[in-house]
């Protein structure tokens, strides 16, 4: 649960209490959410340099 907090806390500066006020279920479905972000703005970059290395 720590790691949960934590990964929402960093990246949408929501405060602890925020964040636990969450049913557990819930806090799994921003962890994922804010997964699938990272996820599609790593792939964006990636073809972007991918772009200019050609």
């Amino acid at each position: 649960m720590v790691e949960e907090v934590a990964y929402v806390a960093f990246h949408f500066h929501w405060s602890y209490e925020q964040i636990m006020n969450l049913e557990h279920l819930e806090r799994l479905k921003w962890v994922e959410e804010i997964a699938r972000i990272n996820r599609r703005l790593n792939d964006a970059a990636k073809s972007e340099a991918n772009e200019f290395s050609s």
